[in-house]
């Protein structure tokens, strides 16, 4: 679509507004989730979720899929996956005699990986390594992904058996990382009830293609002070500095703090950031980049901690 007039936007906006809602009937959870992976899809990035088995993440990303009206692919890792069974091989063609590429699973719009963890550490770099360039290079050739590629990664949490731990660099890859979390109360009666048959059909399209890359040029758009561009670097160079933090995060994680907040801001139907969608984007999109110097490495909570830590003492914008 060409550069959106405001009451284009405004139509999108409206059309972003019924996703969220029909997301919110098939799916029992916060609206935050609903409206952070909305955003990172708008950001051009990837999402990790790690949670236990059970609490909906295919449903979550099989809906929004639908919803947005791209195609969908479901890959379940396994701990005896091959390369070849996420990209794809080459493939002997008896009527042309010759060798040709069939494409994998990772060709489509929105993947879910499942489980990924589970996946033998060979399989895990070449998937990453696609899902980051945004091609498959296969004997000489790069065969390029679909330009609105989104991958949500799931993570059985580290004391499962057979995960092996995606190293710093590879979660690096991921805009945000979220855990769902099990429903409450109420929503789980509601799951017991009324939901199954009031969810029998797969959710009507509400947005096409079109309108999400038309979502995302808008993105790009949407207005940063400088004041709050300057206090995002200033809550990045406290985490390289603090003596708590191995690893702090880097000029990428900045950015990518930017770009989400200016993608959450379009979900909340507005065109500029707020402190607030700082503070509040701050742990899923810098939690899993923190590397604590004392601890598990893998402890999220304790890199929540530290970050919560950091934003109380920087000074705030005035």
């Amino acid at each position: 679509m060409p550069d959106s007039s405001q009451n284009e936007l405004t139509e999108l906006l409206s059309l972003l507004d019924q996703a969220h809602k029909s997301l919110a009937k098939h799916w029992l959870g916060e609206d935050f989730v609903i409206e952070l992976l909305l955003a990172s899809i708008i950001a051009k990035g990837h999402v990790l979720v790690v949670d236990v088995p059970g609490v909906g993440k295919t449903t979550l990303a099989k809906s929004m899929a639908q919803i947005l009206g791209l195609d969908f692919n479901r890959i379940q890792f396994t701990n005896d996956i091959l390369p070849a069974d996420v990209l794809g091989g080459a493939v002997f063609n008896q009527s042309e005699a010759k060798f040709e590429f069939s494409p994998g699973p990772i060709f489509t719009d929105f993947l879910l990986a499942d489980e990924i963890n589970r996946a033998p550490t060979r399989s895990q770099s070449a998937f990453l390594q696609a899902m980051e360039e945004g091609f498959v290079a296969a004997d000489g050739v790069n065969h390029p992904l679909s330009d609105l590629f989104t991958v949500i990664a799931t993570q059985n949490p580290i004391d499962f058996d057979s995960t092996n731990p995606l190293p710093e660099a590879q979660l690096d890859r991921f805009l945000t990382s979220i855990s769902l979390g099990y429903p409450n109360l109420e929503s789980e009666l509601h799951l017991l009830g009324e939901y199954g048959s009031s969810t029998q059909q797969d959710p009507a399209p509400v947005l096409t293609a079109d309108y999400v890359r038309a979502l995302r040029q808008n993105c790009e758009e949407v207005f940063l002070h400088e004041d709050l561009a300057r206090y995002i670097i200033d809550l990045s160079r406290e985490t390289r500095e603090d003596q708590g933090i191995k690893l702090g995060i880097s000029p990428r994680g900045s950015m990518h703090l930017a770009t989400a907040c200016k993608a959450f801001a379009l979900v909340k139907g507005r065109s500029q950031v707020l402190l607030e969608d700082i503070q509040k984007l701050i742990p899923p999109v810098w939690d899993h980049r923190v590397l604590p110097r004392h601890g598990r490495d893998s402890d999220s909570n304790h890199a929540h901690e530290l970050l919560q830590n950091i934003i109380e003492r920087t000074p705030v914008p005035r």
